[in-house]
């Protein structure tokens, strides 16, 4: 074993401690973290009770605490949010609400406007009469808290439903209230995707990863076919990011939402209609997976790092899982570089669809010159546990790839990153 390989599986050993350090150093110091012992936490509660026949959802924010922990919690003004009411004092100034609660704590409550159109009678976020598939995001806004130094909260929250409806989310739900454990945060809110109604869903554990696939009942989601993917692909990616998606959720429907995929983290909606494997031997599930998983941001102009490694990595996923032959798998990433020939420029706001399979063929060349400078012992992989959850560009991928071939790659040099020299 030469050096390299040694390294590789000395971090692979230690990741998981790694990770939960890299949080620690992240979110607290040493004095933080004895500040929060001494202080105590805040309780946060949220009751959410949908309104189908005005597809609004309800929302009661309830605060207990003692010596005034909780300062102010503020967010951005939305038009979707209305009728708020308050224990306490609320103010709006400058584009955000502020909510000063009683010393004691208090309630915040308000109405959340549901649906979301995208076009063409579209929803990405929707609920109807009969079932309800959002985002919590949609309607608990981000907010920023004032509190004593080193508070935190204990975060919890209850669905209050119609009769015969169900809710699925991200979190475990055997529980009630359901708890909220966010550790690199000091406020925790409930995040992800929501589906709500009379609901169909299949559960199961792969690789460690717990999966929850929801959808109405009567929608042609096709949950089996879905696990069958993800048996044959979750291990596969579970070697490669053992720590990165302990849970995973899944939730779909077809029209009228909109036909596609968006993910959330560890949740993603995929619309009933979309193929599991298309023709071209690349799959929108696995597309949304690696996003959840990875839970990368783009910097302005790299939208095309984070599309790309969701499209290279549905088709490797297939590939090692054996879900289509090696055959057909370079077929696939050969039809990828044809269509990145459309592509006009790389770095953009938003990556295209072409701009996204010339992306692909970046990434497939990255991967073959690390290997070929390691002799076989890194490549692509490697490089994705140092950039999760993390703000990324060229230079990230760079420097890690560096790290890897002592090296830098000749696949990210500037002059290989069509319409990338125009960025400022």
């Amino acid at each position: 074993m030469n050096h390299l390989s040694e390294y590789k599986t000395a971090v692979r050993r230690l990741w998981p401690g790694l990770t939960i350090l890299m949080f620690a150093a992240c979110g607290m110091s040493d004095s933080e973290s004895a500040s929060r012992e001494a202080v105590g936490e805040y309780e946060v509660h949220y009751s959410i009770t949908p309104a189908p026949a005005s597809s609004t959802v309800h929302v009661e924010l309830s605060l207990t605490q003692s010596r005034a922990l909780l300062r102010e919690l503020s967010f951005a003004a939305d038009k979707r949010i209305r009728e708020i009411k308050a224990d306490g004092q609320v103010i709006e100034h400058d584009g955000r609400i502020t909510w000063y609660p009683p010393a004691a704590g208090g309630t915040l409550a308000w109405l959340a406007r549901v649906r979301n159109e995208r076009g063409n009678g579209r929803f990405d976020a929707l609920l109807d009469d009969d079932w309800g598939i959002f985002r919590m995001e949609d309607i608990i806004p981000r907010a920023r808290t004032r509190t004593l130094k080193g508070a935190t909260s204990r975060t919890s929250f209850e669905f209050s439903l119609p009769t015969g409806w169900s809710a699925v989310s991200e979190y475990p739900s055997i529980d009630t209230p359901i708890a909220v454990e966010r550790s690199e945060r000091r406020f925790d809110q409930p995040t992800g995707w929501i589906a709500v109604g009379d609901l169909g869903v299949r559960r199961e554990t792969i690789a460690g990863i717990r999966v929850a696939i929801a959808a109405p009942q009567g929608e042609n989601m096709r949950r089996m076919d879905m696990l069958a993917v993800l048996n044959w692909t979750l291990p596969e990616l579970a070697e490669i990011l053992p720590q990165a998606l302990p849970r995973l959720t899944i939730v779909g429907a077809g029209k009228p939402m909109w036909r596609g995929g968006l993910s959330a983290p560890a949740s993603l909606f995929l619309h009933a209609d979309r193929p599991l494997i298309s023709e071209n031997g690349t799959s929108a599930l696995l597309h949304e997976v690696m996003h959840t998983a990875l839970g990368v941001r783009p910097r302005a102009g790299y939208d095309w790092i984070v599309e790309g490694l969701a499209e290279y990595y549905s088709i490797e996923l297939l590939r090692r899982g054996r879900a289509i032959t090696a055959t057909r798998a370079d077929t696939a990433m050969r039809r990828q570089r044809e269509w990145a020939e459309q592509a006009e420029t790389l770095c953009a706001d938003a990556s295209t669809a072409a701009t996204t399979a010339l992306a692909v063929t970046i990434f497939d060349e990255l991967d073959r010159e690390l290997s070929a400078a390691t002799d076989g012992e890194a490549g692509l992989d490697d490089l994705l546990p140092g950039i999760v959850g993390q703000d990324v560009d060229v230079a990230v991928l760079t420097a890690l790839a560096s790290d890897l071939m002592g090296a830098s790659p000749d696949a990210l040099h500037i002059d290989n990153l069509r319409g990338c020299n125009s960025i400022r």
